[in-house]
């Protein structure tokens, strides 16, 4: 999400913006996501920005520029329990309208995609083609290397420890290499904003959760273009990396999820595991982002509690934080999205998250 915003803030022409990385860059929880994309949601406002990401991930090679090893091989959402149809019709419903090629599968049209995989007690599936996954570490460094040649600055190595408020303005962050002097400050680190964000004097309601991801040794028995599938009851799902296969779920373990993930995908049990790694979910109350700017103190602007799609949403949100930096209009209005929301009781949950 910096990294967009970085960029988009140079094209807006702010060349003198800085990103502070307290490590290198993706290396933080971006480069743990799986890299979904998609616009099967059940948010007006999500399938919104789902749609347009979807244009600028497609267009990514011509800008800002690099290869993300895009694969639009579609979503499959996988619903073994039937009360989970009505609340996924009403999604394909919304999505339909608003131009998301997403429509609904039988259970053995879901296993035309996929052979092997066990239907007998679905309900049905809902799949999308325009639907994707790509490389998030390399979409950070499209934006990055743009950004730097039209001018920003990118600070590696370099904790932001503080941000420094001055009769209600935000006037600099401390970092762990010294003092940026600013008037506008972009947060959007994660579960970290939150204590950022504290020390402000701003609560931000985000929570983190660890989720573990896991790479097979490479197989043959599963079609090349395989679609990002979920089983949604239990939060396994699975798509293809390289050779092999990328699976994970909300167990913790390999143990834990080995059951789950072999009783609807018996292949799975076959494969050896080459290796995983884990990454933090900042959630939010809703599960939907927390976008905004903040009046007091004037100059704060956030961007977290994702839930799992922060990511797929970098360029829309990026580009937002960067017209609210610099006093712009809006392209895409994303003030329902505001902190304000839950003292007004106007929380908006978004149902289709794993």
């Amino acid at each position: 999400m910096g990294a967009s915003a970085l960029y988009y803030l140079t094209r807006l022409g702010c060349t003198d913006a800085v990103l502070v990385e307290r490590g290198t860059l993706a290396s933080g929880s971006t480069s743990k996501a799986a890299g979904g994309i998609r616009a099967q949601f059940s948010d007006e406002l999500n399938v919104r920005i789902g749609l347009e990401c979807i244009r600028r991930f497609e267009n990514f090679g011509d800008e800002p520029g690099g290869q993300i090893d895009l694969k639009q091989w579609g979503y499959l959402f996988l619903l073994s329990v039937e009360c989970d149809r009505a609340p996924f019709d009403a999604s394909l419903e919304l999505q339909r309208s608003l131009g998301v090629p997403s429509r609904w599968l039988t259970p053995d049209e879901a296993k035309e995609l996929i052979p092997g995989l066990a239907v007998d007690d679905l309900a049905g599936a809902t799949f999308s083609p325009s639907d994707g996954y790509a490389t998030p570490e390399a979409c950070v460094h499209g934006y990055a290397s743009a950004a730097v040649l039209a001018g920003a600055e990118i600070a590696q190595g370099c904790a932001v420890e503080r941000i420094v408020v001055e009769r209600g303005r935000c006037v600099a962050v401390e970092t762990a290499l010294g003092r940026i002097a600013t008037e506008r400050i972009i947060v959007a680190a994660g579960v970290w904003t939150r204590e950022l964000a504290a020390g402000a004097g701003v609560r931000v309601p985000v929570s983190a959760e660890r989720r573990y991801v896991w790479l097979t040794e490479p197989t043959s028995g599963f079609p090349e273009e395989l679609p990002l599938t979920i089983d949604f009851e239990t939060g396994f799902y699975f798509h293809r990396e390289g050779r092999g296969l990328l699976f994970g779920g909300r167990e913790t373990t390999i143990d834990g999820l080995a059951p789950v993930a072999a009783a609807r995908l018996p292949l799975l049990a076959e494969l050896g595991v080459r290796t995983g790694w884990s990454g933090l979910y900042e959630n939010s109350p809703d599960h939907n982002a927390l976008v905004g700017c903040l009046d007091d103190p004037e100059g704060l602007l956030y961007a977290t509690g994702f839930s799992g799609h922060g990511f797929q949403q970098g360029p829309v949100v990026g580009e937002h934080l960067a017209e609210l930096a610099l006093g712009r209009a809006t392209t895409f209005d994303l003030a329902p999205f505001g902190l304000e929301r839950f003292e007004r009781g106007a929380a908006r949950p978004e149902h289709n998250v794993v």
